[in-house]
């Protein structure tokens, strides 16, 4: 089959791509710079010279493709109208990339203990407001005569394929602990956060191609963990002794942002991918902890 993948230089889309060239298929990827277009063009995927806002370069890319796969963005409305245009009428999947965040409270580290599958109802905090209405406008598509498909991340790790081989919140732990000296959480760092292994997740998306029903949504996860607990891990693997800190939420702000800080390292995101395993995915990957301690965050 010929897929066509947005992000297909960045770490998911990268990462998918690759799986789906290993199972046979010709990909064909959007790319920003003849930099990048020689890179994934080493990696077996044909450079499509664009970006996001190229709508008539998207809509040709969708139009010649059996598969789209959207991976570059999943706030860029522009883009998934021009390729939802595209695909009206043709039967074609089209994969979308959302993320768990969509059910983030602002929490200040502390733990909540709200759990979200796929039938349970969200009311998206303003930083995820659109990205939700987003999530929605794409399944309203479904009786448009294609197969709209979204595929919603939770805390994503491990070693993936890409210009940045890895996703945010683990390496940005890292840094700030080989900065410091020790590991650091904003507030106390009971904020938990489902997640799931990269390997794992391109398992998903080739499965979502096969098999997905026109209008499906899935949560991707196997496991969850907090903020603490993927601190204390990532002191074990630097060797540093002693317990993670905790950071005011002022302090993490400065290092990572306010809105890095409230939407995502201090806040909880869980989940249960219930649809997913419903489809017939079965995750297989090491866990979160065992990946930091003895897995490609040592290198």
């Amino acid at each position: 089959m010929k897929i066509f993948c947005t992000g297909a230089s960045g770490y998911i889309g990268g990462s998918v791509a690759a799986h789906l060239i290993a199972a046979g298929h010709q990909v064909t990827g959007l790319v920003r710079s003849p930099e990048k277009a020689e890179a994934v063009r080493a990696r077996g995927i044909e450079p499509v010279m664009g970006t996001l806002d190229d709508v008539e370069i998207l809509a040709e890319a969708a139009r010649a493709a059996d598969i789209v796969v959207n991976a570059a963005s999943a706030d860029h409305k522009g883009a998934v109208v021009a390729l939802l245009d595209a695909l009206a009428g043709s039967g074609k999947p089209f994969i979308h990339t959302s993320g768990s965040s969509i059910v983030g409270t602002r929490a200040k580290g502390e733990r909540t203990d709200a759990i979200f599958d796929e039938d349970t109802p969200i009311t998206p905090s303003p930083a995820r407001a659109a990205r939700v209405a987003l999530n929605e406008f794409i399944l309203a598509h479904r009786d448009k005569d294609f197969r709209p498909v979204i595929i919603c991340p939770s805390l994503i790790y491990g070693a993936g394929i890409g210009a940045n081989p890895h996703s945010v919140q683990v390496p940005l732990l890292i840094r700030m602990a080989k900065k410091r000296g020790n590991a650091a959480h904003a507030g106390p760092g009971e904020n938990v956060w489902s997640n799931v292994h990269i390997d794992d997740l391109v398992t998903l998306y080739a499965l979502a191609v096969e098999k997905a029903p026109a209008g499906s949504f899935y949560y991707a996860e196997n496991g969850e963990h907090s903020m603490r607990e993927a601190c204390v891990a990532i002191n074990r693997m630097l060797g540093f002794a002693g317990p993670p800190a905790a950071m005011s939420m002022g302090e993490a702000a400065a290092e990572w942002s306010e809105g890095t800080t409230e939407d995502t390292m201090a806040s909880n995101s869980r989940v249960r991918a219930k649809r997913a395993r419903q489809l017939g995915w079965q995750p297989e990957a090491r866990g979160l902890i065992e990946e930091i301690v003895q897995g490609c965050y040592r290198e």
